[in-house]
């Protein structure tokens, strides 16, 4: 019988999964696993339980939000034999579930961990440590950690905004140099992010279009620091219209590139807060892991499906 670790946070979200767990194992074990649950205690909990099972397990589901999937696949990227990760979202944006087409109904993605295609997705690799989909740094960049936690069950996606607005008077804005496939630009950036997804914040297409999860290079967008209110206000609008704005944002793609700043910036992984740093370098680990995704949806999510488009 294959064996199967169903890794998940009871209080994601609104903790909408407790009371499905049952039925979720069932799916599992008529899909022929033999299962061994773990709710997760605390932070960095999941990417222990990763990093240190001993038994053979031929897949690991997981539950929670953008957290927990960090967690888990920054583990299983630790591990010598990587096996596919199946993934139930319950958190409150679900960025990366969403982008790969992942069911939001908990028992319908549940089906799709343990029935779905095994999709070969890249995976970020930032200094020593790992991210699935988003490294970021400025503006907004931490609501995500700082916004408390029952707000964030209360509000859900509002919470964000709420918090998010209290500090667009008062923008940080950083000096960088950042280098990518033998270019570089040297400019005031108030917000970064290098990104493999097709949704961020909730806000879809807002890192270019026609995004392939297993092409070897990231979507990267550079926003510069507006001189003024009027600038600012094209920069929120190209923003809500989800358009690339060239006079105040850099926008281009690469799958190896640096930062270098002379203070330390704060930066952000898949929403949780990934240090401070003055030099970071980032590169596209090209189809290192498998991910369960809906079989329909596989050649639209990879490169290949791309291609065939055009």
């Amino acid at each position: 019988m294959k064996k199967l670790l169903f890794v998940y946070n009871p209080h994601a979200g609104k903790g909408l999964l407790k009371p499905k767990v049952s039925d979720i194992i069932d799916i599992f074990v008529k899909a022929g696993y033999d299962v061994t649950a773990y709710p997760t205690q605390s932070y960095q909990d999941a990417y222990r339980k990763v990093t240190e099972y001993t038994d053979p397990y031929d897949l690991v589901v997981c539950s929670g939000g953008d957290g927990t999937i960090d967690e888990v696949v920054t583990g299983m990227m630790g591990r010598e034999k990587k096996i596919p990760i199946g993934y139930i979202p319950t958190g409150t944006t679900n960025d990366f579930a969403n982008s790969l087409k992942i069911p939001r109904d908990i028992l319908r993605a549940a089906d799709n961990a343990v029935n779905g295609a095994q999709f070969p997705c890249d995976i970020g690799q930032f200094n020593e440590d790992i991210f699935v989909y988003i490294a970021a740094f400025g503006l907004f960049t931490d609501v995500s950690y700082q916004t408390n936690q029952t707000a964030k069950n209360l509000l859900g996606h509002l919470a964000y905004v709420l918090e998010g607005t209290k500090r667009i008077f008062n923008i940080p804005s950083y000096r960088i140099k950042v280098t990518h496939d033998g270019e570089t630009i040297e400019d005031e950036f108030i917000f970064g992010m290098v990104t493999n997804s097709r949704s961020v914040g909730g806000f879809r297409n807002m890192v270019g279009k026609n995004v392939a999860f297993d092409d070897g290079v990231f979507e990267v967008t550079l926003i510069k620091m507006p001189k003024n209110p009027i600038e600012l206000q094209e920069i929120i609008t190209a923003l809500l219209l989800e358009q690339t704005d060239s006079k105040h944002m850099y926008s281009f793609k690469s799958g190896h590139l640096t930062f270098e700043s002379l203070e330390e910036i704060p930066w952000t992984l898949d929403g949780e807060f990934g240090g401070d740093h003055d030099f970071v370098e980032i590169y596209n680990l090209k189809q290192a892991l498998n991910i369960m995704v809906p079989k329909k949806h596989v050649e639209e999510l990879s490169v290949s499906g791309k291609k065939e488009k055009k």
